[in-house]
């Protein structure tokens, strides 16, 4: 995670790369990255909010799409089984991958305040949960770390 995550940037190199990574992805892999699914993780790179299902039903709509709940919730879940999106459960919403490079094990700080999202690396198998998985002989294969508190600019406000 870069040391500015949190600060304003030009969001169009966000969209650019991850739109470039999922289509590179998806020919390689023969998937099928409809428009929907495309227009989708597109919503999701526009900016580091964590977006709902019926936030983004709301943009598809407002782009001229008759879109309908499943229509969402489908190519949400396909973003999400193929490590283009995570879904932020403390939220009940969804964020674009910002790894658009291999495996990783994301954690995720949460503005309280500005409700940004950043997404963060982690190692699994380190720390305190990964010494009780090693002690109990359990295999960690998923974790979901989420943190709330304050981005720099909102802790600065206050």
């Amino acid at each position: 995670m870069p040391a500015d995550a949190f600060d304003p940037h030009d969001h169009q190199d966000c969209i650019a790369e991850g739109l470039e990574a999922a289509e590179h992805h998806c020919a390689e892999a023969g998937l099928q990255f409809t428009p929907i699914r495309r227009r989708v993780l597109e919503i999701l790179l526009g900016d580091h909010m964590a977006l709902g299902a019926y936030d983004i039903l709301d943009r598809l709509r407002s782009d001229g799409l008759n879109a309908q709940p499943p229509m969402a919730y489908r190519a949400l879940d396909f973003l999400v089984t193929h490590g283009f999106a995570h879904r932020i459960e403390r939220l009940n919403a969804f964020i674009a991958c910002s790894h658009t490079r291999g495996d990783h094990t994301p954690a995720f700080l949460i503005c309280r305040t500005c409700q940004r999202v950043v997404e963060a690396d982690t190692d699994p198998d380190a720390g305190e949960l990964g010494r009780a998985a090693k002690q109990a002989g359990f295999v960690i294969e998923r974790t979901v770390r989420e943190a709330e508190g304050l981005c720099p600019k909102c802790a600065d406000a206050a």
